[in-house]
């Protein structure tokens, strides 16, 4: 990475509005919506089974819209069962509008809320210092493994956590998905050494299966319409391309053959599929699901 591009996960009002035109342009959401709706009451149903409270742990709870959804299900299938829910997120603004969406969402009151700036790491150490003979029931964590130093590690430390019956939950890009394959051809130029921002879900899986683990595995197939990417001066897809190499305003700061190389790559069949006209970049999610 050259001296003049800049790490996106360290620009905070950078990344908020590359995330917004991310939801705005891709199938994300619909996809981890739907599994929340389908798959997601039996696993929390089996991770409460005969208990009469719950302990959650969300990393990465960003501004709230996913977890209120998981909490939404959790009450309807343990709608009697007491919820204590470990809010964990580093960037305050985003905080900010998780604490208000949940607070102004009505049937939450059997959920006790903590909220904890920070990191997944720091939390960690947070939890060592605060309670580190609790356990938990379910611990998820959606698209935040990349932002993670050890990956493997955070996985060892939450998953230690779970009670009997309990349940991690984890989202990450598949590593067949289109941006697995930019980032296996042009991450060394992208990331930075000390994150995971090229991680996906296949050396996840194959971590746990080397050490015995068991998991569930569902495919969420999504699709990222990046035609504005290809227009020169776009502001909606110089964002986009800031969010597919996680550097801020690649579009201005890259090598002109860096760019260049990223906007053919990224028009690769085995990445993008053109429909009617628009580019639709394969970023399919995969969803890990562990116990203890």
């Amino acid at each position: 990475m050259t001296s003049s591009m800049k790490c996106l996960a360290l620009d905070y009002e950078r990344y908020h509005k590359t995330f917004r035109v991310y939801l705005e342009k891709s199938t994300e959401h619909q996809a981890v919506h739907k599994f929340i709706l389908e798959s997601l009451p039996g696993i929390l149903a089996r991770a409460g089974k005969g208990k009469t409270t719950f302990d959650v742990i969300s990393l990465g709870s960003g501004t709230g819209e996913v977890d209120l959804e998981i909490l939404s299900q959790l009450r309807k299938v343990l709608p009697d069962v007491k919820v204590d829910c470990d809010m964990v997120e580093p960037s305050e603004p985003m905080l900010e509008k998780c604490k208000d969406v949940m607070l102004r969402t009505p049937n939450l009151e059997n959920v006790n809320f903590t909220w904890n700036q920070m990191t997944a790491s720091e939390f960690e150490k947070h939890w060592r210092g605060r309670q580190p003979e609790k356990n938990v029931d379910f611990i998820h964590m959606i698209q935040m493994l990349y932002y993670e130093v050890d990956a493997l590690a955070t996985i060892s430390f939450f998953r230690s956590l779970l009670k009997e019956n309990g349940k991690l939950l984890i989202i990450l890009i598949s590593g067949e998905c289109g941006w697995g394959k930019l980032w296996s051809v042009y991450g060394n130029e992208f990331v930075r050494s000390d994150l995971n921002q090229a991680l996906t879900a296949a050396p996840i899986k194959n971590y746990l299966t080397a050490e015995g683990i068991s998991f569930e595995s569902f495919m969420l197939p999504t699709k990222l319409d990046i035609t504005d990417c290809f227009t020169s001066g776009n502001k909606k897809g110089e964002l986009l391309l800031d969010l597919l190499t996680e550097l801020v305003d690649f579009s201005h700061t890259a090598p002109p053959e860096l760019k260049a190389g990223v906007l053919d790559y990224l028009r690769r069949p085995d990445c993008t599929t053109e429909v009617n006209g628009r580019a639709l970049f394969n970023t399919s999610l995969e969803v890990l699901v562990l116990g203890q």
